[in-house]
């Protein structure tokens, strides 16, 4: 177990202290290396990909045409088996609704995200989609939510994955209920012939327990972006930068308690900069999901509109959408260049590299192993906070 830095909040009540990844800097070594010289390849199963990036599975950013996309850049496009593309034949009208109800200072209303996500998912649109990203050549990743694993799973496996991705904003190897039969992940995992990936998880335990499913990967965090509002509406926060190291640490003790095991971490919130990237990796995470930065994108199906799919929950909405950005480059610009801002919102992958070189390291494996400091003033920048344990 990781050792833990636990605060007197209190009489008798204590709370652990986690830091989030813009509290974390990285401190550059004696070495520098060729920027030409750096690896940030990255494979999990038999799947190798040039960039560590899975994809949000967000219909702001992800149709079949982007995941095609991704692929070709390098990195691992995830479609949401649950999305517009698998409720409607041509969603191009509702993303023409979507922008259209855009302001300059907000993306479209909450109650329009809940009516065009009312349409049923259709089981044959499913099995078309996951077809033509099959049928593309690419690696085939869909991800499902854990409640409709089962009914959704038979068409997504019968049509020709490579990837199961199974997400939701917290996910556990254990579900209790009182109706119906749980999804059991173990069970469900040992029956399947492609590699699953599970998530997301918010601490040492709750990884540890998912890697033991069976699971090639495990996503770390909630999905928490600038506009999830998880905090307001649920009280839960997670700060990533301690939540990929405890996971790290659970990667590890499974590594021993299976005799070679590995289990691959993906970190997922507020990821939106090359340098939140950067810091993901050097906390231990092998790959990183992200979405929102996406949105700039030309090929972005949203317009530059960000929503993430918890925003359009019937029931309990946790985030909103956003204005719509311009576009800053091709999909590939944002990905791997070149930049032509200096803010870390472009080049993505391209600044990990130079990131790498800068501190000496020469591929992902190496560079888990940079040293971090808590930087700055102490102040705890917007969005960080503690979990409470």
């Amino acid at each position: 177990m990781p050792v833990r830095d636990n605060v007197e909040i209190g009489l008798n009540r204590f709370a652990r202290r986690g830091y989030d990844l813009d509290e974390v800097s990285l401190v550059p070594s004696r070495r520098t290396r060729d920027v030409d010289d750096v690896s940030t390849a990255w494979q999990i199963d038999a799947f190798r990909f040039d960039i560590p990036l899975i994809t949000s599975p967000s219909d702001a950013v992800v149709s079949p045409a982007t995941a095609i996309a991704v692929a070709r850049a390098g990195g691992l496009g995830v479609l949401n088996a649950e999305g517009l593309w698998t409720r409607y034949d041509d969603p191009t009208e509702v993303y023409r609704q979507l922008r259209a109800a855009s302001s300059a200072e907000a993306g479209p209303p909450t109650a329009l995200l809940q009516q065009v996500y009312a349409e049923p998912v259709k089981p044959d649109l499913v099995a078309a989609r996951v077809k033509e990203l099959h049928d593309s050549g690419v690696t085939t990743a869909v991800r499902i939510s854990p409640q409709h694993t089962v009914a959704l799973a038979p068409a997504v496996l019968s049509a020709g994955i490579d990837l199961l991705v199974i997400q939701g904003t917290t996910v556990s190897a254990e579900h209790v209920t009182t109706s119906g039969e749980a999804l059991n992940l173990k069970e469900f995992i040992a029956d399947l012939d492609v590699p699953v990936i599970v998530g997301g998880a918010a601490d040492y335990q709750t990884a540890l327990h998912l890697m033991r499913t069976g699971a090639a990967g495990v996503i770390v965090g909630i999905g928490a972006d600038s506009w999830s509002t998880a905090d307001s509406v649920m009280g839960i926060r997670v700060p990533l930068a301690s939540a990929i190291v405890d996971a790290a640490a659970a990667r590890r003790d499974y590594l021993d308690e299976t005799g070679g095991r590995y289990v691959h971490v993906i970190a997922n919130g507020r990821i939106e900069t090359s340098g939140a990237i950067a810091r993901a990796l050097a906390c231990g995470a092998d790959a990183v999901q992200i979405g929102e930065p996406l949105r700039v994108a030309e090929e972005a199906p949203g317009g530059g509109v960000w929503w993430d799919s918890v925003a359009a929950h019937p029931r309990l909405p946790r985030g909103g959408a956003s204005a719509a950005a311009e576009p800053r480059g091709t999909l590939e610009q944002v990905l791997l260049g070149p930049a032509e801002s200096a803010d870390g919102r472009t080049n993505l992958f391209g600044a990990l590299r130079r990131t790498m070189a800068k501190t000496g390291y020469r591929d992902l494996k190496e560079f888990q192993r940079v040293d971090l400091v808590i930087g700055g003033n102490g102040a705890t920048p917007a969005g960080a906070g503690h979990l409470v344990g």
